[in-house]
Protein backbone atom coordinates (compact mmCIF):
# COMPACT_ATOMS: atom_id res chain seq x y z
CA UNK A 1 0.00 0.00 0.00
CA UNK A 2 2.76 2.42 0.85
CA UNK A 3 4.23 2.02 -2.65
CA UNK A 4 1.15 3.65 -4.23
CA UNK A 5 0.43 7.35 -4.73
CA UNK A 6 -0.89 9.47 -1.88
CA UNK A 7 -4.24 9.73 -3.65
CA UNK A 8 -4.62 5.98 -3.54
CA UNK A 9 -3.62 5.94 0.12
CA UNK A 10 -6.19 8.62 0.87
CA UNK A 11 -8.91 6.57 -0.81
CA UNK A 12 -7.80 3.46 1.06
CA UNK A 13 -8.00 5.30 4.35
CA UNK A 14 -11.41 6.80 3.58
CA UNK A 15 -12.91 3.42 2.75
CA UNK A 16 -11.50 1.65 5.77
CA UNK A 17 -11.97 4.45 8.29
CA UNK A 18 -15.72 4.40 7.70
CA UNK A 19 -15.88 0.60 7.89
CA UNK A 20 -13.78 0.35 11.06
CA UNK A 21 -15.75 3.02 12.88
CA UNK A 22 -18.95 1.20 11.99
CA UNK A 23 -17.51 -2.14 13.14
CA UNK A 24 -16.33 -0.63 16.43
CA UNK A 25 -19.82 0.71 17.05
CA UNK A 26 -21.43 -2.62 16.17
CA UNK A 27 -19.03 -4.58 18.38
CA UNK A 28 -19.75 -2.26 21.30
CA UNK A 29 -23.51 -2.49 20.86
CA UNK A 30 -23.32 -6.26 20.51
CA UNK A 31 -21.61 -6.46 23.90
CA UNK A 32 -24.18 -4.16 25.48
CA UNK A 33 -21.96 -1.08 25.53
CA UNK A 34 -22.24 2.47 24.26
CA UNK A 35 -20.04 2.92 21.15
CA UNK A 36 -18.80 6.19 22.67
CA UNK A 37 -17.03 4.10 25.34
CA UNK A 38 -14.52 2.82 22.74
CA UNK A 39 -11.96 5.13 21.16
CA UNK A 40 -9.87 4.50 18.06
CA UNK A 41 -6.13 5.11 18.09
CA UNK A 42 -4.52 4.97 14.66
CA UNK A 43 -1.12 3.28 14.82
CA UNK A 44 0.95 5.37 12.42
CA UNK A 45 4.32 3.63 12.35
CA UNK A 46 5.85 4.10 8.86
CA UNK A 47 2.79 6.05 7.68
CA UNK A 48 3.84 9.20 5.78
CA UNK A 49 3.07 12.56 7.37
CA UNK A 50 0.93 13.55 4.37
CA UNK A 51 -1.31 10.55 4.90
CA UNK A 52 -1.56 11.13 8.67
CA UNK A 53 -2.49 14.78 8.13
CA UNK A 54 -5.11 13.76 5.58
CA UNK A 55 -6.55 11.24 8.04
CA UNK A 56 -6.74 13.95 10.72
CA UNK A 57 -8.54 16.25 8.29
CA UNK A 58 -11.10 13.48 7.77
CA UNK A 59 -11.90 13.16 11.46
CA UNK A 60 -9.17 11.01 12.99
CA UNK A 61 -8.80 12.12 16.61
CA UNK A 62 -5.94 10.02 18.03
CA UNK A 63 -2.64 8.69 16.65
CA UNK A 64 0.07 6.56 18.21
CA UNK A 65 3.72 6.23 17.25
CA UNK A 66 5.97 3.26 18.11
CA UNK A 67 9.41 4.76 17.62
CA UNK A 68 10.80 7.86 19.26
CA UNK A 69 13.00 8.91 16.34
CA UNK A 70 10.20 8.48 13.83
CA UNK A 71 7.91 10.59 16.00
CA UNK A 72 10.55 13.31 16.26
CA UNK A 73 11.08 13.26 12.49
CA UNK A 74 7.36 13.71 11.89
CA UNK A 75 6.31 15.89 14.80
CA UNK A 76 6.83 19.42 13.45
CA UNK A 77 5.08 18.46 10.20
CA UNK A 78 2.03 16.94 11.85
CA UNK A 79 -1.10 19.08 11.72
CA UNK A 80 -2.43 17.72 14.97
CA UNK A 81 -4.90 20.44 15.88
CA UNK A 82 -7.32 18.66 18.20
CA UNK A 83 -5.87 15.23 17.35
CA UNK A 84 -4.30 13.46 20.32
CA UNK A 85 -0.79 11.99 19.97
CA UNK A 86 0.38 9.09 22.13
CA UNK A 87 3.41 6.82 22.34
CA UNK A 88 2.63 3.10 22.06
CA UNK A 89 5.99 1.40 21.50
CA UNK A 90 8.69 0.00 23.77
CA UNK A 91 10.55 2.88 25.35
CA UNK A 92 14.14 3.14 26.49
CA UNK A 93 14.78 5.32 29.54
CA UNK A 94 17.27 7.53 27.69
CA UNK A 95 14.57 8.55 25.21
CA UNK A 96 11.85 9.58 27.65
CA UNK A 97 13.07 13.19 27.58
CA UNK A 98 12.27 13.47 23.87
CA UNK A 99 8.59 12.67 24.43
CA UNK A 100 7.92 15.22 27.15
CA UNK A 101 5.48 17.82 25.91
CA UNK A 102 4.88 15.95 22.65
CA UNK A 103 2.65 13.04 23.65
CA UNK A 104 -0.37 12.97 25.93
CA UNK A 105 0.26 9.43 27.14
CA UNK A 106 3.00 6.80 27.23
CA UNK A 107 1.22 3.47 26.80
CA UNK A 108 4.20 1.24 27.43
CA UNK A 109 5.17 1.70 31.08
CA UNK A 110 6.68 -1.69 31.87
CA UNK A 111 9.37 -1.28 34.57
CA UNK A 112 10.16 0.72 37.67
CA UNK A 113 13.32 1.98 35.99
CA UNK A 114 11.19 3.50 33.25
CA UNK A 115 8.64 4.82 35.75
CA UNK A 116 11.38 6.56 37.72
CA UNK A 117 12.76 8.21 34.58
CA UNK A 118 9.31 9.37 33.48
CA UNK A 119 8.83 10.82 36.95
CA UNK A 120 12.22 12.56 36.81
CA UNK A 121 11.52 14.11 33.41
CA UNK A 122 8.00 15.11 34.45
CA UNK A 123 9.31 16.92 37.51
CA UNK A 124 12.03 18.62 35.49
CA UNK A 125 9.40 19.93 33.05
CA UNK A 126 6.84 20.73 35.73
CA UNK A 127 4.32 18.40 34.11
CA UNK A 128 2.19 15.41 34.97
CA UNK A 129 2.82 12.59 32.47
CA UNK A 130 0.01 10.16 31.78
CA UNK A 131 0.87 6.50 31.38
CA UNK A 132 -0.69 3.09 30.82
CA UNK A 133 0.92 0.06 32.42
CA UNK A 134 1.78 -2.54 29.80
CA UNK A 135 0.94 -6.04 30.96
CA UNK A 136 2.72 -9.10 29.56
CA UNK A 137 -0.51 -11.02 29.67
CA UNK A 138 0.93 -14.01 27.82
CA UNK A 139 4.15 -14.11 29.87
CA UNK A 140 6.16 -14.04 26.64
CA UNK A 141 9.92 -13.69 27.04
CA UNK A 142 10.29 -11.63 23.84
CA UNK A 143 7.76 -9.00 24.91
CA UNK A 144 7.87 -6.16 27.37
CA UNK A 145 5.32 -5.66 30.07
CA UNK A 146 4.72 -6.29 33.74
CA UNK A 147 3.91 -9.89 34.62
CA UNK A 148 0.31 -10.35 35.81
CA UNK A 149 1.34 -11.62 39.23
CA UNK A 150 3.43 -8.47 39.79
CA UNK A 151 0.86 -6.03 38.44
CA UNK A 152 -0.86 -4.84 41.61
CA UNK A 153 2.38 -4.16 43.47
CA UNK A 154 3.86 -2.44 40.42
CA UNK A 155 0.89 -0.12 39.98
CA UNK A 156 0.98 0.87 43.66
CA UNK A 157 4.72 1.54 43.61
CA UNK A 158 4.76 3.45 40.32
CA UNK A 159 1.73 5.53 41.24
CA UNK A 160 3.57 6.85 44.29
CA UNK A 161 6.15 8.58 42.08
CA UNK A 162 5.63 12.33 41.62
CA UNK A 163 4.75 13.59 38.15
CA UNK A 164 3.48 10.23 36.93
CA UNK A 165 -0.20 9.42 36.48
CA UNK A 166 -1.46 5.89 35.75
CA UNK A 167 -4.56 6.02 33.59
CA UNK A 168 -5.06 2.36 32.78
CA UNK A 169 -3.60 -0.77 31.24
CA UNK A 170 -2.35 -1.88 27.84
CA UNK A 171 -1.60 -5.32 26.42
CA UNK A 172 -0.73 -7.23 23.27
CA UNK A 173 -1.79 -10.87 23.72
CA UNK A 174 0.06 -13.75 22.08
CA UNK A 175 -0.96 -14.94 18.62
CA UNK A 176 -3.72 -17.45 19.26
CA UNK A 177 -4.90 -20.27 17.05
CA UNK A 178 -8.21 -20.54 18.89
CA UNK A 179 -10.54 -17.64 19.55
CA UNK A 180 -11.25 -19.03 23.00
CA UNK A 181 -7.61 -18.43 23.95
CA UNK A 182 -7.74 -14.86 22.68
CA UNK A 183 -10.94 -14.15 24.59
CA UNK A 184 -9.32 -15.59 27.72
CA UNK A 185 -6.39 -13.16 27.50
CA UNK A 186 -8.63 -10.16 26.86
CA UNK A 187 -11.02 -11.18 29.62
CA UNK A 188 -8.13 -11.52 32.08
CA UNK A 189 -6.95 -8.02 31.16
CA UNK A 190 -10.40 -6.63 31.77
CA UNK A 191 -10.56 -8.32 35.16
CA UNK A 192 -7.22 -6.80 36.20
CA UNK A 193 -8.51 -3.43 35.02
CA UNK A 194 -11.67 -3.76 37.11
CA UNK A 195 -9.84 -5.09 40.16
CA UNK A 196 -7.26 -2.28 40.17
CA UNK A 197 -9.96 0.34 39.74
CA UNK A 198 -11.81 -1.12 42.72
CA UNK A 199 -8.72 -0.65 44.91
CA UNK A 200 -8.93 3.15 44.46
CA UNK A 201 -5.17 3.61 44.64
CA UNK A 202 -4.01 7.24 44.89
CA UNK A 203 -2.86 8.66 41.56
CA UNK A 204 -4.42 5.78 39.61
CA UNK A 205 -7.35 6.44 37.29
CA UNK A 206 -8.43 3.26 35.54
CA UNK A 207 -10.15 4.94 32.62
CA UNK A 208 -8.37 3.32 29.68
CA UNK A 209 -8.00 -0.34 28.74
CA UNK A 210 -5.97 -0.29 25.53
CA UNK A 211 -6.08 -3.65 23.76
CA UNK A 212 -7.02 -4.98 20.37
CA UNK A 213 -5.37 -4.31 17.00
CA UNK A 214 -6.32 -4.79 13.35
CA UNK A 215 -6.73 -8.55 13.64
CA UNK A 216 -8.59 -8.76 16.93
CA UNK A 217 -10.20 -5.43 17.88
CA UNK A 218 -13.76 -6.80 17.75
CA UNK A 219 -12.87 -9.50 20.28
CA UNK A 220 -11.11 -6.91 22.47
CA UNK A 221 -14.19 -4.69 22.47
CA UNK A 222 -16.37 -7.65 23.39
CA UNK A 223 -14.14 -8.15 26.43
CA UNK A 224 -14.20 -4.54 27.60
CA UNK A 225 -11.49 -2.61 25.70
CA UNK A 226 -11.95 1.15 25.86
CA UNK A 227 -9.32 1.84 23.20
CA UNK A 228 -8.27 -0.15 20.14
CA UNK A 229 -5.01 0.46 18.28
CA UNK A 230 -5.40 -0.05 14.53
CA UNK A 231 -2.76 0.40 11.86
CA UNK A 232 -2.74 -1.85 8.80
CA UNK A 233 -6.53 -2.02 8.51
CA UNK A 234 -6.58 1.78 8.24
CA UNK A 235 -3.48 2.48 6.17
CA UNK A 236 -2.53 -0.80 4.49
CA UNK A 237 0.33 -3.16 5.20
CA UNK A 238 3.37 -1.50 6.68
CA UNK A 239 6.37 -0.66 4.58
CA UNK A 240 9.41 -2.47 5.96
CA UNK A 241 12.42 -0.38 6.93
Amino acid sequence: MMENSFDEQYRYFDENFAVIRQEIAEAALKSGRNPDEVSLLAATKTVPVQVINYAISQGLTCIGENRVQELLDKYELLQLGSCDCQFIGQLQTNKVKYLVGKVSCIQSLDSMKLAEEISRQANRAGLMINTLVEVNIGREENKGGVLPEELFDFVSEAAALPGLQINGLMAIPPICEKSTELYAYFSSMHQYYVDIRAKKIDNVNMNCLSMGMSSDYKEAIACGATMVRIGSSLFGKRKLR
